[in-house]
């Protein structure tokens, strides 16, 4: 028997529980793990909430990890015992001590990167590497809006797109967090409690608006968001931390330029292993170079991972946090 944090119902932090868990032996095509450090993410906390429905209850929580492989199932030649992995991307059930994943679904590691630095940065820096590259194909000279920029995907959305020789327009909460968004690559932060993101925008931009908005905050970001766009620009929702966008009439992108909007999910984009290997091999290289710099900022331990999600829900953290086994 081993750990993991679960939930049996939906609901707020207080539902995810410690608790013994069997783990069982790999089956076919799987590798059993355990695991050194979990990441923690947004997403994470719509599983818990019901806001993504789950699979079946009790469900073990999170979607990214890193650890050593302690054995493998029938079929498995890609990995052997003592190997170390890492994983951004479903199943779901990453709060555990040990745990059973997919082999296919699993990235080697390099030996210059460690487990903590790994399992913060494979979900986030996956993101950013499909909305950078993907998604909207960044190019020199762009001036690009990012909301959140002090968070963990915004912190390398941030240093990747500088690194791309974009100009970054980043949304923050506060001035603490502006200057960590721009010591990491955000030319112009806006703190949005007291500044308007959008005649900030226009003003930056000499009243042009930018090409593309990559968005997590979702409710109240959005409409206000469509009006930083130039004329045919397009809207990246991949978060929604202060709640679900309403239904929109689509003839609002006609009058706001012929807008385009998108709904990506890292997962439509690394759904084939040649797609998961070469995101994952873009990532590491920005990350080797230096040009990508991956701090863990906050770490729980993980049976407090009802506390991470209140520190996460009360926008108290910062960067990548993990949690530790």
């Amino acid at each position: 028997m081993v750990h993991a944090i679960r939930f049996h119902q939906a609901g707020g932090p207080e539902v995810l529980t410690w608790e013994e868990v069997e783990v069982g032996n790999p089956g076919p095509g799987q590798v059993k793990i355990r695991q050194s450090a979990i990441g923690l993410n947004f997403i994470d906390t719509y599983h818990r909430s019901g806001l993504y429905p789950v699979p079946g209850l009790p469900c073990i929580p999170g979607m990214e990890g890193a650890g050593v492989v302690e054995s493998v199932g029938e079929g498995v030649t890609s990995f052997s015992p003592g190997d170390r992995v890492a994983y951004a991307g479903g199943p779901i059930g990453a709060y555990a001590e040990v745990r059973l994943m997919p082999a296919d679904r699993l990235v080697p590691l390099p030996s210059w990167i460690d487990d903590k630095q790994a399992a913060a940065m494979m979900l986030q820096g996956m993101t950013a590497q499909f909305l950078l590259r993907s998604c909207h194909k960044v190019m020199p000279g762009e001036t690009i809006l990012v909301h959140a920029a002090a968070g963990g995907v915004g912190l390398i959305l941030c240093q990747w797109a500088r690194k791309l020789g974009a100009t970054v327009i980043g949304t923050v909460g506060s001035d603490e967090k502006a200057e960590l968004a721009r010591e990491n690559g955000c030319t112009h932060p806006i703190v949005y409690s007291r500044e308007n993101f959008v005649e900030r925008v226009k003003e930056i931009t000499g009243g042009a608006g930018v090409p593309v908005v990559y968005d997590s905050v979702g409710k109240d970001t959005f409409m206000n968001s469509l009006d930083c766009l130039h004329p045919r620009g397009l809207m990246v929702l991949f978060g929604q931390s202060s709640g679900a966008v309403p239904p929109v009439d689509l003839g609002i992108l006609a009058a706001k330029g012929s807008l385009y909007v998108t709904r990506p999910t890292l997962f439509s984009y690394t759904a084939k292993r040649d797609d998961l290997m070469t995101s994952a091999a873009d990532l590491f290289d920005v990350v080797h170079s230096g040009d990508v710099k991956i701090e863990v900022r906050q770490t729980f331990p993980l049976r407090d991972a009802a506390e991470a999600h209140r520190a996460l829900h009360a926008r108290a953290t910062k960067g990548s946090s993990l949690l530790l086994p």
